[in-house]
């Protein structure tokens, strides 16, 4: 980013954070820090800044483009398709692939809800406003975690529903009534956002948006990978419990023998995004800002 680039966008972080700082505290005769204010401080933060729409509107398109997409590449190639590939097809997963792409935007927005206000300095006047700390971070993921859950809840089923269009053309579309796929299309906005709110946990750990978001990005696609290369018995006792493919249980309508149930893995996506979020929580309370 140039340095022109850097100044507008601390200048519109600033101002944000400003008005958000006024929020919290409008007048010393008005009461003091509420949870309320500071959940609206945070809104304010999070609605001022260009990049959450932009990011949001990323997610969006790729969650239906993408799948759009790789429906109508099915289509062309599906005389072409092995049999083995016929057989693993999943009409309502094959529309919902976008959400591959989804989580990185999802991540990376998530890690900039925290590290934004440490690379501009605005969190010394967030946390000078709300000196117990622990409620701004609880607000940051509130705030982000409703906002991420509306806009995929939306473009979740938008996905689904354009791609069953595309593939009705080779008579392979499904509906929301067939065994497994309604859960499919409301886990992967559960998915997404509980990766959201995994990435903000780890922003508040690292500070730093470079690491936030190498942290988060290795944990959602380098981990498997290299899960995927070890011996086979040590794969199927490690690959399932890693964040994503936990959390994709809830995601997937066939999945391998050696995964986790679909609500049990998102419990534990769940549990890993809770354990970041708390030693966030508690650094949050116990180092400089």
């Amino acid at each position: 980013m140039s340095a022109t680039a850097s100044a507008v966008a601390a200048g519109a972080s600033g101002t944000a954070a400003g008005a958000a700082v006024r929020a919290v505290v409008p007048d010393t005769g008005r009461g003091g820090v509420t949870a309320l204010r500071v959940v609206h401080s945070e809104w304010i933060k999070f609605r001022s800044l260009r990049s959450t729409w932009c990011t949001l509107l990323a997610a969006t398109v790729a969650m239906i483009g993408f799948g759009a997409l790789i429906c109508w590449v099915t289509v062309d190639h599906w005389a072409r398709l092995p049999q083995d590939e016929r057989l693993a097809f999943s009409p309502a997963g094959q529309s919902l692939k976008g959400f591959y792409l989804a989580q990185l935007a999802i991540g990376v927005l998530g890690v900039l809800v925290v590290t934004g206000e440490y690379a501009t300095g605005a969190i010394r006047s967030t946390l000078a406003a709300v000196p117990r700390r622990v409620p701004v971070l609880l607000a940051k993921a509130g705030v982000f975690g409703a906002v991420t859950l509306a806009v995929t809840g939306v473009a979740c089923p938008a996905a689904f529903l354009l791609g069953q269009s595309v593939l009705a053309g080779q008579h392979l579309g499904t509906g929301l009534a067939a065994p497994g796929v309604l859960r499919v299309v409301l886990g992967t906005p559960l998915y997404l956002t509980a990766v959201g709110l995994l990435a903000v946990g780890v922003g508040s750990l690292v500070r730093s948006t470079a690491g936030g978001v190498a942290t988060v990005l290795g944990l959602l696609l380098v981990l498997p990978v290299l899960a995927q290369v070890l011996p086979g018995s040590w794969r199927d006792h490690i690959f399932p419990y890693l964040p994503g493919p936990a959390g994709q249980a809830l995601t997937t309508l066939h999945a391998q023998p050696s995964a986790l149930a679909p609500w049990p893995g998102f419990a534990l996506l769940c549990g890993y995004a809770a354990a970041a979020l708390a030693a966030g929580a508690l650094l949050l309370r116990h180092r400089d800002a």
